[in-house]
């Protein structure tokens, strides 16, 4: 088994475009994780249903 070692990568430079992008998709990101999500009221129990694909409601079952 031969292994390969690549000893000398090139870094890629970023365009000004690029950094500005990464910099607010980074500022999007830490935004979402501070704001505060809304409690359900009065919710089902358990596991979120629609996620899984089925639903279930007073004896009725769909798939979606």
């Amino acid at each position: 088994m031969q292994m390969i070692v690549m000893t000398n990568l090139k870094q890629k430079t970023l365009s000004a475009a690029a950094k500005r992008a990464l910099a607010e998709a980074q500022a999007r990101r830490d935004a979402a994780k501070k704001a505060p999500r809304e409690l359900e009221l009065h919710g089902r129990k358990g596991l979120e249903a629609t996620r899984f694909g089925d639903w279930e409601k007073n004896g009725i079952v769909s798939d979606f």
